[in-house]
């Protein structure tokens, strides 16, 4: 109960936007709440602090882990504090890709087949694209993440390299771009700015290629429930964590065509996962 009034009350947003430690008088000021109830703030310090209090007044500042609780405060960017974190996020990330990659490299491999150049936005370590510049020698590869994620990568193949950045701000141009289980994470008006972001990086070079979208597009099968099982602890997941959702394919064309995309074809590859190319 604790945890839900501070955030209700906004607290750790208030904290973080003083810029400097905070004390208890300047906390209670900025809350918006009935000024009858302030002295209640003061009578439970009392009871739950130890020591002096006559000590000077120290003020509060937010941990690394209390960051969470902001408002716009992406799990990736406490990932970048958290180094334990960041190893196992990018472990997971990684054990994911190694099958769904398989799967889509065999059944979609005209998908990558005539392509010069492809960076995969969101890709990790590079496990996925590690795979696609295997399985496709001529094909020059890049891996482009968040620089705490990418800092110090090195690749072993001459055709794939590391880019750290910021995909909201720029992608490394290529003639296709591949998002892997990304816009799954992200609402529909940020992923409209991601997807116009990957437009400018195919067509940077006055030719226009396509957007490779692997993600999960909901169906409504009332008798297959292990599929709708699927869907609700994905949803469950992203309610906690993300500000995403999952979307059919109604939902999922209007986000193309509102980032000035003019076309799109699906591609079943595993269960709910299908490969989605898109074109401007």
């Amino acid at each position: 109960m604790t945890l839900k009034c501070s955030i209700q009350l906004g607290i750790p947003d208030i904290i973080n936007k003083h810029g400097k430690p905070m004390t208890l008088n300047e906390l209670v000021s900025a809350l918006i709440i009935n000024p009858s109830k302030t002295r209640c703030f003061f009578a439970q310090q009392k009871l739950v602090s130890s020591g002096n209090n006559n000590d000077e007044e120290q003020g509060y500042v937010l941990t690394n882990a209390s960051k969470l609780l902001l408002k716009d405060n992406p799990l990736s960017e406490y990932a970048g504090d958290e180094s334990k974190l960041n190893n196992f996020f990018n472990e997971a990330m990684a054990s994911d890709a190694r099958l769904a990659t398989s799967v889509m490299i065999q059944k979609c491999k005209n998908v990558f087949e005539g392509l010069n150049s492809l960076v995969d936005v969101g890709g990790g370590t590079g496990t996925a694209a590690k795979a696609i510049a295997k399985a496709f020698p001529k094909l020059e590869c890049t891996c482009f993440d968040l620089p705490h994620v990418v800092n110090g990568l090195e690749s072993d193949l001459v055709n794939l390299k590391y880019v750290g950045g910021d995909m909201f701000k720029a992608i490394s141009p290529a003639y296709a771009v591949l998002l892997k289980w990304i816009l799954l994470d992200w609402n529909d008006e940020e992923c409209v700015k991601i997807l116009k972001k990957c437009k400018e990086a195919i067509t940077r070079n006055g030719k226009k290629r396509k957007v490779i979208i692997k993600d999960m597009i909901k169906e409504n099968r009332k008798k297959d429930y292990k599929s709708i099982e699927t869907q609700l602890f994905f949803e469950m997941f992203m309610m906690v964590l993300l500000t995403g959702t999952e979307r059919d394919e109604k939902e999922w064309a209007k986000i193309f065509a509102d980032s000035g995309f003019s076309d799109y074809k699906i591609i079943p590859i595993l269960g709910l996962i299908s490969l989605i190319e898109i074109y401007p």
